[in-house]
């Protein structure tokens, strides 16, 4: 069972960002799946790199688009990606280092799934509004 269930609200109308944020949503579910059955070693760090890998080819992506679409919130935007890059790779530190555990998992719940759900359905809508006056 996915903990962050990908649904319409959270879709931007952009066929990359879109496609790009289910890939997020479920690599995030993947990292919540994998310490609910406590996976550990070599598959659960492939895991947790994977998702710090695609996070950030992801906000990459969506940078790009900013800046071809001369975005007005790009240095905010950009801001807030590399907090959550430094996030993700600091928790990734925090598992390897410190196993999987109940107060961990439940701060990664909130720092790495609530985060990005609010950031996409906030500021991804209006960047992908943006880029839509734009084309």
């Amino acid at each position: 069972m996915s903990i962050f269930q990908w649904n319409d609200s959270l879709l931007t109308g952009n066929a990359l960002i879109d496609s790009e944020h289910k890939e997020l949503v479920r690599a995030i579910n993947d990292f919540f799946d994998a310490c609910d059955r406590r996976i550990s070693g070599d598959e659960f760090q492939k895991i947790l790199s994977f998702l710090n890998s695609y996070t950030i080819k992801h906000f990459s992506d969506e940078e790009q688009l900013q800046v071809k679409y001369d975005y007005p919130y790009y240095e905010d935007h950009k801001k807030f990606h590399e907090s959550y890059k430094t996030t993700v790779r600091n928790f990734m530190h925090e598992f390897i280092l410190r196993g999987i555990n109940g107060e961990l998992v439940a701060k990664a719940k909130h720092d790495i799934g609530e985060v990005i759900i609010a950031h996409i359905k906030l500021e991804d809508h209006r960047l992908a509004a943006h880029i839509k006056t734009m084309e």
